[in-house]
């Protein structure tokens, strides 16, 4: 049997329901997120007040996406499969957070949570968790790089991502932390909201093509890689060649963790370009303005020196 044919009947297995073999951490955050955002939707529709339905099915297709991952056969498979785990990995970390982000949670927050009772409560700690010094840290324009250093090359380079597959807890783990550094690293570069400290574009443009590179390194060392280096997926369960499995994986990191980071480097040019030609126009109008009103002192001297 071919290392193909080792991976491809598997495969349709990846995208069946299996709650057997579900992870909890991450299935249990979809639900609840996915249930909160639609109760403050409905809450605004049944005020009469406006919510985008963008905004909502971006949100909301995330959270599926979430519940995906976490209770699909890829879960199950992810145990003995570096492929399925590095798909898990990179649909948490870089699929799901910009369509979460997009959803602007935050600004739902601020608008359905009563100001009274539990509800204030609730908006006293999100001001001040947005207005913290650690908010303004987890912002910082170096924040993104480091999450990506640590959660693939660190990660898998030092083989400690085999510790952490040693049982479902840990692996259940992981996973919530591809999540989390996805959607700490996502807010600077996808939100559209607000922030205490928003990074300027060239920051974001130069986070983007690290992140770009540190995918590419990791992705041609696994695919180059002429043994396992992954001790706990050193051996197949699936009668297949380990070395093919993690080239494989490395493939992944080239193409599928790519894609998001090509549309939000799009998306920044695109904002860049946008707010220079913005500013151009208002310096133009300020200009135009200031000059009018020199022209207009000038022939007021002229007047009263005619006279």
């Amino acid at each position: 049997m071919s290392d193909v044919d080792a991976i491809l009947p598997f495969f349709p297995d990846w995208f069946r329901f299996d709650p057997a073999g579900a992870s909890p951490i991450v299935a249990g955050a979809a639900l609840l997120l996915c249930a909160l955002y639609l109760r403050g939707v409905i809450w605004m529709w049944s005020q009469g007040r406006r919510w985008s339905v963008a905004r909502t099915i971006a949100f909301v297709l995330g959270c599926a996406l979430m519940f995906m991952v976490a209770t699909f056969g890829v879960n199950r498979y992810a145990s003995v499969s570096l492929t399925a785990l590095m798909f898990q990995q990179i649909t948490l970390m870089t699929v799901v957070p910009p369509l979460i982000i997009v959803g602007s949670p935050g600004r739902l927050l601020l608008h359905s949570t009563p100001h009274h009772g539990i509800g204030r409560i609730v908006l006293q700690a999100a001001h001040g968790g947005l207005r913290s010094r650690w908010a303004r840290a987890l912002l910082h324009p170096v924040t993104p790089i480091v999450i990506a250093l640590a959660l693939f090359p660190a990660l898998y380079l030092t083989d400690f991502i085999s510790i952490a597959m040693m049982t479902p807890v840990g692996a259940d783990l992981i996973l919530a932390v591809f999540l989390v550094g996805g959607l700490v690293a996502g807010v600077p570069l996808w939100s559209v909201d607000p922030l205490p400290r928003a990074p300027s574009y060239p920051a974001r443009l130069i986070d983007i093509l690290v992140e770009l590179q540190i995918h590419a390194v990791l992705g041609l060392i696994l695919i180059r890689s002429g043994a396992p280096l992954i001790s706990a997926y050193a051996t197949s369960q699936q009668g297949g060649d380990p070395v093919y499995d993690q080239a494989v994986a490395g493939m992944l990191l080239w193409t599928y963790a790519e894609l998001p980071l090509f549309v939000v480097l799009i998306v920044c040019l695109s904002r860049w370009h946008s707010g220079d030609r913005r500013n151009a126009r208002l310096n133009e109008t300020r200009e135009d303005a200031e000059l009018e009103a020199y022209n207009t002192y000038l022939s007021e001297i002229d007047h009263k020196g005619g006279r």
